[in-house]
């Protein structure tokens, strides 16, 4: 079992390096964060992908869909404001670009790679 979430620091660490990846827009930054059979569920996905799932499964079809939402939202930027790590689990709490407060609620696999990703929005 990974130890990357072990405490709080790590648990730290692990987010304020998966925000600088995407406030990079590096696709490769970013992808190494994900397990290949990760699957995501996300509002954003179901629109910009116009499935009403919101459903992505596997790191191939997950590259696509950030390249697609990299392209579409070119001023992308993630502020971090709070993190809550559990067993295999992490949420990470920010806000975008357009002020939208998000969590997302990540399962890790054996080697500390996001396996599962549940996007929630707020006001």
């Amino acid at each position: 079992m990974t130890d990357t979430l072990r405490d709080a620091t790590s648990a730290n660490a692990f987010a304020r390096d998966w925000v600088r990846a995407w406030n990079s827009h590096d696709l490769d930054e970013i992808m190494s964060h994900y397990a290949d059979g990760v699957t995501l569920v996300s509002p954003t996905a179901a629109a910009l992908l116009g499935d009403p799932s919101g459903e992505v499964r596997g790191k191939t079809a997950l590259r696509a869909y950030f390249a697609k939402g990299l392209a579409a939202y070119p001023d992308l930027r993630f502020e971090l404001f709070d993190v809550m790590w559990g067993v295999r689990s992490i949420v990470l709490c920010y806000v975008n670009q357009k002020s939208t407060k998000t969590a997302e609620v990540m399962e890790l696999d054996d080697d500390g790679l996001v396996a599962r990703v549940l996007a929630n929005y707020g006001g």
